[in-house]
């Protein structure tokens, strides 16, 4: 599992004018190539009227299924352009859709490659990006005797505590960040004199806000 990767918070659309042109950027968050196709299909039958629907898809840890389509424009004029925009912004399952109502204005091979890249970073911006941090579920239990204090703890490390559980003993459920896991334990075993019974559960990542999309550099 990788400690961390961007993604879409979810679905986003915003457009632009360039030349007369329209350019509605669609982003969505899809984990599979399936999920991805349907939403490709769905902005294209919303918008069946116009000029062009370019799309662009990366799927999968190791962006290992990365899908792109001009639909019609001229070869590597759009759907390459929002598919490297999606990459150079490191963002994963996620897909995009620029619709293209033509203005009256043909804008060559690297005004449309420009065009679809603002239009790509368009939608981004409107879906917002998160990042997903890989964290350890941890679990400790303590007499009541030690609460007090690992309460305490908890909260001047600002830590995620999923849930607490009071039995005839105190069971904590923390998610500690990947790679801090040591730490966190040897803290707790220290702050308990050995008294606490620690577990590891599963990994899970959790989404945090992150700043919107950057420049990505198009070529023309």
């Amino acid at each position: 599992m990788l400690d961390q990767y961007k993604t879409v918070a979810g679905y986003g659309e915003d457009e632009i004018v360039i030349e007369r042109s329209r350019f509605i950027g669609y982003a969505q968050r899809a984990t599979t190539e399936e999920e991805a196709v349907a939403f490709i299909n769905m902005i294209k039958k919303k918008h069946w009227d116009a000029t062009h629907n370019c799309s662009a898809f990366v799927i999968g840890e190791n962006d290992q299924i990365q899908r792109s389509s001009d639909d019609g424009e001229p070869s590597g004029t759009a759907g390459k352009p929002i598919l490297e925009c999606i990459k150079k912004n490191g963002l994963k399952d996620t897909v995009v859709v620029v619709t293209r109502y033509f203005g009256g204005i043909k804008l060559g091979a690297g005004g449309l490659v420009r065009a679809y890249t603002a239009g790509t970073v368009t939608g981004l911006q409107a879906a917002g990006i998160v990042a997903h941090l890989l964290h350890q579920e941890i679990s400790v239990t303590v007499d009541y005797h030690w609460w007090g204090k690992v309460e305490n703890e908890l909260r001047l490390l600002n830590s995620r505590v999923a849930d607490t559980i009071y039995t005839d003993k105190v069971t904590v459920l923390i998610h500690v960040l990947h790679g801090e896991e040591d730490a966190f334990v040897l803290r707790m075993t220290d702050l308990t004199n050995g008294q606490a019974e620690i577990s590891r559960g599963e990994k899970l990542y959790i989404e945090v806000p992150i700043d919107a999309v950057g420049d990505t550099d198009a070529e023309d």
